[in-house]
């Protein structure tokens, strides 16, 4: 194809910039419409030629709509060597829009309004889609516009001796993080919460990363928490996120019109791993966290958090340190004793009221979740190679013989 026979809308070579700006003038003109978007300003940057006669045509065009009932629209690609910053000083607002490649995954949409005459606008970026049906902007949260008063109760897990461990319960309005090795049953106790707020007139939520839906379901279901009649009745929503496809602030604006739409009394993410490393490249992504979480205790709704460490017995590490965001943090722990490999919880903190000090066995066995005694004839369970100090004859079978009154 030769040169001469490519053209634009209009071509450069053919129809100089006086008789483009005219023709869209006229059109103007007849239609009266309420809004004109002129897509892209390279069109006319390319008609212009020269840098001058560019920007003062853009200004007589500002001159001609000042005195319409019209809002007009000007798209900037940004093809230009140098990007014209006093074409920005002659509209009355700038609006950026970025796209941010990653190495896995859709790309990361987001905009920055730069400036807007003479109105208030929230400063920062803002996560936005292109969907089916339009843009879908996710404004960034800001906790100090959303101040509610409620009042603090607790919340039940169903076991009675694991509410004693947590003094009463999950305070509303609280996060916790359930800490722990893979497989340790981290993702159970939450599911046992939040079939516990179901049977207890509340909604729950559950966003899982590393976990299938099916498979969450049938594992719950073998220990006794049939979940799916409270998927069916809609006061339990389950949520599989696809790692790949979701930015911070769409993720955030979802859980933000659940609790507003839904009522949720409870809210779980399973688990941290995955939430951070579905979005890698993040920088403030523990910030945005931070201000969820405030967001979400101000709402009075609790939180629950599982993360997964390295390691099973022995040392282990912790790959996301985020237990300071946390008001409660439940510690899961695998433990060697009388030749099987068991499970211990205990609380390390919790900032909204008094708990035990003690460490109990957790057992999810026979279609039931358990939670022991205090394990006071041992010394050294938080290590995984715990010391026996009770006596031998008493340590048999797959059970440990209880405190007065407790139960195995």
């Amino acid at each position: 194809m030769q040169a001469e026979t490519q053209y634009t809308v209009f071509s450069p070579s053919e129809i100089e910039l006086t008789d483009t700006t005219n023709t869209v003038l006229a059109e103007v003109e007849r239609l009266q419409p309420a809004r004109v978007v002129l897509d892209s300003l390279s069109e006319l940057r390319l008609l212009a030629r020269d840098s001058l006669r560019y920007r003062r045509q853009i200004l007589g065009l500002k001159k001609y709509f000042s005195g319409r009932n019209c809002t007009v629209l000007l798209l900037d690609d940004r093809t230009a060597d140098i990007h014209d910053l006093q074409l920005q000083s002659i509209a009355h607002g700038v609006i950026l829009l970025e796209s941010v490649e990653r190495e896995y995954g859709i790309m990361k949409r987001r905009l920055e309004v730069k400036k807007l005459r003479g109105a208030w606008f929230r400063e920062g970026f803002h996560d936005y889609c292109i969907q089916h049906g339009g843009v879908e902007v996710y404004p960034r949260l800001v906790v100090a516009e959303h101040v509610f008063n409620f009042e603090p109760t607790h919340l039940k897990s169903g076991i009675d001796e694991l509410d004693t461990l947590l003094g009463g319960g999950l305070d509303t309005g609280t996060s916790t993080l359930l800490l722990g090795p893979a497989g340790c049953g981290k993702s159970t106790i939450a599911v046992r919460y939040a079939v516990s707020t179901v049977e207890h007139g509340g909604r729950a939520a559950l966003f899982t990363f590393d976990e299938t839906l099916a498979t969450l379901v049938m594992r719950a279901k073998g220990l006794g928490l049939d979940i799916r009649k409270h998927v069916e009745s809609k006061n339990l929503l389950l949520r599989q996120i696809d790692a790949a496809a979701l930015s911070p602030g769409q993720f955030v604006h979802e859980i933000r019109k659940l609790v507003d739409d839904q009522d949720l009394k409870l809210l779980i993410i399973d688990s941290l791993n995955g939430f951070l490393n579905a979005m890698p490249g993040e920088q403030f992504l523990s910030m945005q966290l931070h201000e969820l979480l405030a967001y979400l205790g101000q709402k009075g709704v609790a939180t629950l958090m599982t993360v997964a460490q390295h390691g099973f017995l022995g040392t282990v590490d912790t790959p996301v340190d985020v237990s300071y965001l946390a008001d409660t943090v439940l510690l899961f722990r695998y433990f060697e004793a009388a030749g099987e490999v068991r499970q211990a919880l205990s609380v390390i903190k919790k900032r909204s009221g008094e708990h035990e000090r003690t460490i109990r066995e957790l057992v999810m066995k026979n279609g039931k979740i358990t939670v022991g005694a205090a394990l006071t004839d041992f010394e050294g369970v938080l290590t995984g190679s715990p010391v026996y100090r009770g006596e031998f004859e008493n340590l048999h079978g797959s059970e440990f013989p209880a405190e007065p009154g407790g139960t195995n």
